[in-house]
């Protein structure tokens, strides 16, 4: 084992604040470049953005960018520009989720479409990409553009993808590591790459950066995923996924591992009932009982090791440590 995983795997998981005060001044300086980047001279658009800021979440994304950059080197407009980029995207795709899904709520706030009706959230999402797209291209930041553009596509197809096999529910493990890899960790993974490449790290470190992002991505996700089989007040309502259809890994694992039976009720129940609260209820129990929620949390300590270990590759213990904290944090959070 690394001196430096030895070392952060003492290390106490610290609040969320805690996380953020070694860039707090950063943050504050990002947030008002993330304001300015937002500015529109449509009275209705500068409503809208006022309202965006105003229900911020935690503010991960950003955070994951700051903190990669200073792996590299100081913390430059040219990284506040990076971790506005991807700002502006996530929350594109929030506000196109929310239109999708007919959600009405984000974050404990009314969704943009529940205020202003779907025909002006989708082009409220359009003009936040557009915002990010002009960000980058008007100050040659190519290299940035690139990373989160992979990360769009991706999340894109993973996106279609997971859509395409909830139709039929014939999601294996395989697949499933396939559509958050896409879905969830590709733009986790672009934040710390394009922190990085704004620092001037070389392409090594960029990669590895990258896949660093991924592994702790693919924890976070997994993590959300548990989420659903929970009791406390999380912020997410009980058993969403399982209603959405949606195949997470600890129901995934149980059923590769009961009898053919069992097997057919419960995707009998996902399929017709799950909207049935008894019925629901009882493939919670399922999926509890047949471990599928040790299996799910034990995958998911084994990929925050693994970005544990590459950021020993790196050899820089004094500033790996940050990012150390923040995904014990994505791994520990109650939500």
């Amino acid at each position: 084992m690394s001196i430096l995983t030895t070392f952060v795997s003492q290390i106490m998981t610290l609040s969320l604040n805690q996380i953020k005060a070694p860039i707090s001044s950063e943050l504050d300086v990002f947030e008002k470049k993330f304001r300015e980047s937002m500015k529109s001279r449509v009275a209705l658009l500068d409503v809208i953005m006022n309202y965006i800021v105003k229900r911020k979440g935690k503010q991960m994304r950003p955070i994951f960018v700051l903190l990669s950059a200073r792996l590299f080197g100081p913390i430059t407009d040219r990284t506040y520009r990076g971790a506005a980029l991807v700002e502006l995207l996530h929350t594109a795709t929030l506000v196109h989720d929310d239109v999708v899904d007919v959600s009405h709520t984000r974050r404990g706030f009314f969704s943009i479409n529940a205020l202003w009706k779907n025909k002006i959230a989708v082009l409220v999402g359009d003009y936040l990409l557009s915002k990010g797209l002009l960000l980058a291209l008007k100050n040659g930041d190519y290299d940035l553009l690139t990373l989160l553009s992979e990360a769009v596509e991706a999340m894109s197809e993973g996106e279609l993808l997971q859509l395409e096999k909830a139709r039929r529910l014939d999601i294996t493990e395989e697949i499933y590591f396939d559509i958050i890899g896409k879905k969830t960790a590709s733009l986790i993974a672009s934040c710390c790459a394009i922190g990085a490449s704004a620092s001037g790290a070389d392409v090594y470190q960029v990669n590895r950066m990258h896949e660093f992002g991924m592994k702790a991505g693919i924890a976070f996700q997994i993590k959300d995923d548990l989420f659903d089989y929970g009791s406390d007040d999380i912020g997410k309502p009980l058993a969403i996924d399982i209603k959405e259809r949606k195949m997470t890994l600890p129901l995934i694992y149980s059923l590769n591992n009961e009898g053919y039976r069992e097997k057919r009720k419960v995707m009998s129940i996902i399929k017709n009932n799950n909207n049935d609260k008894q019925k629901v209820a009882y493939v919670l129990d399922f999926v509890k009982n047949s471990g599928g929620i040790e299996y799910a949390n034990k995958k998911m300590l084994d990929y925050q090791k693994a970005s544990t270990d590459i950021l020993a590759t790196l050899n820089k213990p004094d500033e790996s440590v940050y990012l150390q904290n923040l995904v014990n944090f994505v791994v520990e959070r109650k939500h």
